[in-house]
């Protein structure tokens, strides 16, 4: 299998797969910077036997102090969200969203550094789906307890590679917010505007088409090679969100990146910690 199709899946095949009778677990992470939580959007239309997951209470861990604005969950509150959405031993998950993969990409990082293989993203999202005709629904989904089991329990050193901010400086680090708040022209979310010093900006929708499916190899080549990209990389933004994206991408083409959980709402939390303003 090339290394797109263990990441991504069509909706095409994914079509396929659930006229077989035999689907994978199917989950909807509805979720954007304005409207956090999707469960309205889930109900007023889903794919077929999708489960409505919520990245802020099921992919993140607000109780956790000083790691940003979405801390990474524990392993052991993953499993017991899983066995919510019905997830079973060696079940294959497909994830999806409506908004620039952010909720899909975020849920792919979380359950593959959590131990679980079979993840991958639908390519396109919702918009995919929707526009070759394939059967909407609007009923929930209420599944029976799955019985899945999550063999990591600390995500931070996960089956995915991770950074803190003091070993941000051994990577060629990769900021993947909008060009204006990587500048620090404009910070609407965190109290301080910049950028991680020597980081350099890759936004996340560099990474995909305008119809929101994921560039391919050449282009995501070209991308990096413009920007003297190489080496090992790790990716932030915000608050280890859409920087999942880039990694997605990245693993698309069977580059390996580290996530800095925190991101720039940890980083710029330490008034200690340096801050770059304007281009690189």
């Amino acid at each position: 299998m090339q290394a797109r199709d263990e990441v991504l899946i069509t909706a095409a095949e994914l079509a396929r797969l659930i006229e077989t009778g035999d689907p994978p677990a199917i989950l909807d992470v509805r979720w954007r910077l304005d409207e956090p939580d999707g469960r309205a959007a889930y109900l007023d239309g889903h794919l077929p036997g999708a489960v409505y997951v919520s990245l802020e209470d099921e992919l993140s861990d607000h109780t956790v102090a000083g790691r940003g604005r979405h801390p990474l969950p524990s392993g052991r509150s993953v499993e017991a969200a899983a066995r919510r959405w019905g997830i079973r031993h060696d079940d294959a998950i497909v994830v999806y969203d409506d908004w620039n993969r952010a909720g899909s990409a975020r849920a792919w990082w979380v359950l593959t550094a959590a131990g679980l293989r079979n993840v991958r993203i639908l390519d396109g999202g919702l918009s995919a789906w929707r526009s070759a005709g394939h059967r909407i629904e609007t009923e929930p989904v209420n599944p029976a307890p799955g019985n899945v089991t999550v063999p990591q329990d600390d995500l931070y050193n996960g089956d995915r590679p991770t950074l803190t901010a003091e070993q941000t400086g051994e990577v060629t680090l990769l900021d993947a917010r909008a060009p204006e708040r990587f500048r620090g022209d404009v910070e609407p979310l965190d109290p301080v505007a910049g950028h991680i010093p020597g980081a350099k900006n890759l936004p996340s929708g560099a990474v995909l088409s305008e119809a929101g499916t994921f560039i391919g190899p050449g282009a995501l080549d070209r991308l990096l090679s413009d920007r003297g990209i190489d080496g090992r990389v790790g990716v932030y933004c915000g608050s280890g969100v859409t920087a999942a994206i880039t990694i997605a991408a990245l693993a698309a083409t069977g580059r390996q990146a580290a996530l800095y959980p925190g991101s720039w709402s940890e980083w710029c939390s330490d008034p200690a910690r340096p801050v770059g303003r304007g281009p690189e």
